[in-house]
């Protein structure tokens, strides 16, 4: 049997995860670290979408298979998703972008 880190999800988990709590829709990179919303095709700039939540991945057998799931919302439909980012030194220069450019809108603990 192959080691698994005993924290470790799985993208699929993660992203029924954050469908779970109201993130149906689905957003994909562009060029120029620009976001597509794929519910209305509306072309945003990655820093006028403000990130609800931040998931980072690694992969058990290789921690550097990471990814970054972001949860969002389309500023011109509402349309709330997820994008799936890579990051780390296997990352595009589009999802470096993307990632640097989100709005942090996250939660602070108390």
């Amino acid at each position: 049997m192959e080691p698994v880190a005993q924290d470790a999800q799985t993208l699929v988990t993660v992203l029924r995860e954050l469908e779970r709590s109201g993130f149906r829709g689905e957003f994909r990179v562009l060029e120029r670290g620009r976001l597509q919303c794929l519910s209305c095709r509306d072309e945003i700039a990655s820093d006028d979408i403000a990130m609800a939540s931040l998931r980072r991945l690694e992969g058990a057998s290789d921690p550097a298979d990471m990814l970054a799931v972001a949860a969002i919302t389309c500023p011109r439909c509402g349309t709330a998703g997820t994008v799936v980012l890579n990051y780390g030194p296997d990352a595009t220069l589009e999802d470096s972008t993307v990632l640097r450019a989100l709005q942090d809108d996250r939660e602070q603990p108390s």
